[in-house]
């Protein structure tokens, strides 16, 4: 017969989430401000962490890039409901919840041609993006529209879609600020008066 948990296995548990946490948010500051190609030794320091541990956790690059991708994906879909309880007009929430996913998208130095590259692991990370923002982005949408502060003719997806090609190249040329073009963007989508 197996033995009972002990009382300490489940904090264990959550150390070791927390651990994780840790890790994957020092690889996506490391990310932010050196590209997903950053050396791992720089990530680990950051985490205060080992190389094995990181290792242990994340065998290849790619199994990181992706924990880190799909951990903010998943922040920035919880971020969503949470504004939209938190903020008295459901196009503030939106336009908050617009501002993180910029955020997410012009921070992320060489993601995209990490996502576009041949490497398998990563070839499912739009696809989840998709699944987990576009939702979120529609509830938001449909709230600002119920409430006639935004135009009804306005889809989830096309406005994402629309968003990142604004955020393309802003790290390229420092004339440009997307978030700027997106705040156009939205004060066009909005309901006169």
């Amino acid at each position: 017969m197996a033995a009972p948990p002990s009382p300490e296995r489940p904090a264990q548990r959550a150390d070791a989430r927390r651990n994780q946490e840790n890790l994957l948010e020092a690889a996506a500051r490391a990310f932010v401000d050196s590209g997903v190609d950053v050396p791992v030794r720089d990530i680990a320091a950051r985490a205060g962490v080992g190389l094995g541990t990181i290792y242990r956790h994340f065998p290849t690059r790619a199994d990181l890039i992706v924990a880190v991708y799909r951990h903010q994906v998943e922040a920035c879909a919880a971020a969503g409901p949470a504004l939209l309880q938190e903020c008295g007009s459901p196009v503030v929430a939106l336009t908050r919840w617009l501002d993180l996913f910029v955020d997410f998208l012009v921070t992320k130095r060489g993601l995209a041609e990490a996502l576009n590259s041949d490497d398998a692991a990563l070839a499912p990370l739009h696809e989840f993006f998709v699944e987990r923002l576009v939702p979120v982005c529609g509830d938001l949408l449909s709230a600002a529209s119920a409430a006639g502060e935004l135009r009804r003719d306005v889809g989830a997806y096309q406005l994402l879609r629309s968003i990142g090609n604004l955020c393309i190249g802003g790290e390229q040329d420092p004339r440009y600020a997307p978030r700027s073009a997106v705040e156009m963007m939205l004060a066009g989508l909005r309901e006169p008066g």
